[in-house]
């Protein structure tokens, strides 16, 4: 049984915080568990804007504070998500969230991450493994 707080993870390597300075994710259960997926909780901050494909992953998002707007920059939907909603990138669609206020979401990975992970030039996530 693995039982882990925020307090836990605050300033350790799960912390992480994006390269872009547009938002934090604490990796709460990493492809190290051997559990078949991740959990994240993630902050996007007000008034930026973050584009996104996960090429090599599937997501689920769970917003549990704030409101932002997905779009699906494949078709340019849109989406207002706000506390309760979730949305899942079933088919790996290229999206931008623009949160309005402070955007925490509870994440889901499947494959899992590993943790060291952040978007790259395309918005993409590497699929990185964990050896042994």
């Amino acid at each position: 049984m693995i039982v882990r707080s925020f307090s836990d993870i605050e300033n350790t390597d799960r912390h992480v915080k994006a390269a872009s300075g547009t938002w934090e994710s604490k990796r709460i259960v990493l492809a190290k568990e051997k559990v078949g997926f991740s959990l994240h909780e993630t902050v996007l901050y007000a008034g930026t804007e973050t584009s996104m494909w996960y090429a090599n992953h599937i997501e689920a998002v769970l917003c549990t504070e704030g409101e932002a707007e997905l779009t699906n920059d494949e078709t340019g939907e849109k989406h207002w998500i706000s506390p309760g909603t979730m949305y899942l990138l079933d088919g790996h669609e290229h999206h931008t969230l623009r949160p309005k206020t402070d955007f925490r979401c509870v994440c889901v990975f499947n494959p899992p991450v590993t943790g060291r992970e952040d978007h790259d030039e395309n918005g993409v996530y590497p699929l990185l493994t964990e050896e042994g």
